[in-house]
């Protein structure tokens, strides 16, 4: 299980706890690139302005000090703090990236003459968000990222294959059964204006609401803040109600009796991405027009993807595309992206038992010392085993083989190499006690005792 941080929001893990949240990330590295993702790195820190200009989310940016003063910008510091904790801070004061997709834009348009579009990329980063610590929220923690960006336009057809991606990536990790629900902020906003309710953001950050708060208190937030009538605020909600496994999510909302280009555009993207991913994908992908991401810079299709029977973890991954976040001049980079919350995941992995390591460490042998003047040969024997790819450690002093066989089964080595006086080699599996003549030039342990697995659990 993992362990509750001394410093609330800031996670920290056991070494066989880290080990399956490796397990996790280099599988999430595995599919992104048979893809055909590319890996970049942003730095962690942005200017306030640019984190904050796609959405008013300040309370949530650490604004860091130290740097401001280096870096000599003028913008006031606020120590560390949220930067929402004393007020929205300058635009040039600096602060750590709250996600990857800003940050992300940002590089686009910084390297627009290097990259070839569409261009394809992976990130796997620490990001820092003022959250209010709990178990799936943190104030540090790792995202996984993958976008497709365009050069003034990009092809619908990617906003399938996003969702294929995922539903691959996610399908090979220890997880329970998943799954991807996706909407379209043009159905949404052309229903809206259909209904006669012109403050389309306003709305869809009302909807976001509704897995928290339900139907009736996001009916009175329609009415009291965005002056609603109930006809509309009923509207409104029965749009929402709609989830489908299959196209059939067309003819429902056509029931509604709501007539608007933008939505019509909407239905016919939304149709598009459902069709084709529950055919590759079937059980696994749902129309959901209840999901209204709250960012600002979402135009069109937007994803949520939640575990089955963990519903109340919120989602694992989400995104959508957006086509001005990036800008340069006349020229626009439209996106579409998404991004798994390996942290969370990774904490309910973990909570719940739903995978564990093999053992706790790599190592697979630990040779030992006959006495102190072996160091150096067994240094020989350890040489031999790494060589050929076997994890091994030799062991710090000649105690008697009972302590170091016993050092070994602590630290979750399964096997322990002697020599002995006229040369020849031994391995114990110290699990099954059996003991057999090897050699450090030949021996190698059963595959799956080679590193660390991860075991599906409950």
């Amino acid at each position: 299980m993992a362990r509750t941080a001394s410093l609330s929001g800031f996670p920290e893990l056991l070494p066989d706890e880290r080990l399956v949240e490796l397990h996790v990330l280099d599988t999430l590295r595995r599919v992104f690139e048979l893809h055909g993702f590319s890996s970049i790195e942003t730095r962690a820190v942005e200017t306030v302005g640019q984190l904050l200009r796609k959405g008013e989310i300040d309370k949530e940016v650490y604004g860091v000090s130290r740097l401001q003063e280096e870096d000599g910008t003028d913008g006031e510091s606020d120590g560390g703090r949220p930067a929402g904790a004393s007020g929205r801070p300058d635009d040039d004061q600096l602060a750590l990236h709250f996600d990857l997709t800003v940050p992300f834009a940002r590089y686009v348009v910084e390297n627009a003459g290097h990259l070839v579009f569409p261009f394809r990329r992976y990130q796997i980063q620490k990001v820092w968000r003022g959250e209010r610590p709990q178990e799936g929220r943190a104030r540090e923690f790792t995202q996984a990222d993958i976008d497709v960006v365009g050069q003034s336009q990009l092809p619908f057809r990617y906003d399938v294959e996003l969702a294929l991606v995922i539903v691959d990536a996610l399908g090979s990790l220890p997880i329970p059964d998943f799954q991807l629900r996706i909407n379209n902020r043009k159905l949404a906003e052309g229903f809206y204006r259909g209904i006669g309710l012109e403050d389309t953001a306003g709305v869809l950050r009302s909807i976001d609401k509704l897995d928290k708060i339900g139907p009736e208190k996001v009916a009175g937030l329609l009415q009291s803040e965005l002056g609603a009538t109930g006809d509309q605020a009923e509207a409104a909600l029965k749009l929402a109600s709609i989830r489908a496994e299959d196209t059939s999510f067309v003819e429902q909302v056509r029931a509604l009796g709501v007539t608007n280009e933008l939505l019509d555009e909407g239905l016919a993207e939304l149709e598009q991405v459902i069709s084709e991913a529950t055919k590759r994908a079937p059980g696994r992908v749902l129309a959901d027009l209840s999901i209204a991401r709250g960012l600002d810079y979402y135009t069109g299709t937007v994803y949520e993807t939640v575990l089955l029977g963990h519903e109340s973890l919120g989602s694992i991954c989400s995104g959508g595309r957006y086509d001005s976040l990036a800008t340069k001049g006349n020229t626009t980079f439209p996106g579409v992206g998404l991004s798994i919350g390996v942290t969370r995941m990774v904490q309910r992995i973990l909570n719940q038992e739903l995978a564990t390591a093999s053992r706790p460490v790599p190592t697979a042998v630990l040779v030992s010392l006959n006495n102190d003047e072996s160091w150096s040969s067994a240094q020989d024997v350890a040489d031999a085993l790494r060589t050929r790819g076997i994890a091994v450690e030799v062991a710090a002093t000649a105690a008697k083989f009972g302590k170091q066989i016993k050092y070994a089964d602590r630290r979750g080595i399964p096997f322990v190499w002697f020599t002995n006086d006229d040369g020849t080699h031994e391995v114990k599996d110290i699990r099954s006690g059996d003991q057999t003549t090897a050699d450090p030039y030949v021996w190698s342990p059963p595959a799956e005792d080679l590193a660390p697995s991860v075991i599906p659990g409950g």
